[in-house]
């Protein structure tokens, strides 16, 4: 399957489950520009943490930097193929990703998706950290 946008093609192969929220396999054509995102957390600007314990109000600031970076190499949340989220075991996941789900509503095939729970992360206080690669065909 491909995006009707892009030329990246997010494959669901037989004997494999299939999910509604992610493909197995993305294939990047040859030309494409290939941006790597570095883990973002819940921190504004001046570096401060935004939400306290809310999880909700981290991942919504942690998806605004996502937006934010992205933009900084001409690209969007629609360009991205792959996701590296961590939480931070404890952290309530569904309000997590809950808070996410507007900015990752994306027409067409989902991204690839690898998440895991951490006992914590390098920024004190943060909840949630999340990673992106993005390719863009032009």
């Amino acid at each position: 399957m491909t995006r009707m946008d892009t030329s990246v093609s997010f494959l669901r192969p037989a004997g494999l489950v299939h999910s509604p929220v992610f493909s197995h396999v993305a294939v990047v054509p040859p030309g494409a520009t290939t941006i790597h995102v570095g883990g973002q957390n819940a921190v504004d600007a001046t570096g401060a943490l935004v939400g306290g314990d809310d999880v909700a109000a981290q991942t919504r600031q942690v998806m605004a930097n996502v937006v934010t970076a992205l933009a900084a190499a001409d690209a969007t949340i629609r360009d991205v193929v792959a996701w590296t989220i961590l939480i931070v075991d404890g952290a309530d996941l569904g309000a997590a990703f809950a808070a996410a789900a507007p900015t990752l509503q994306v027409d067409g095939d989902p991204a690839l998706v690898t998440g895991a729970r951490v006992a914590g992360l390098s920024v004190p206080g943060a909840l949630i950290e999340v990673a992106a690669v993005a390719a863009v065909v032009r």
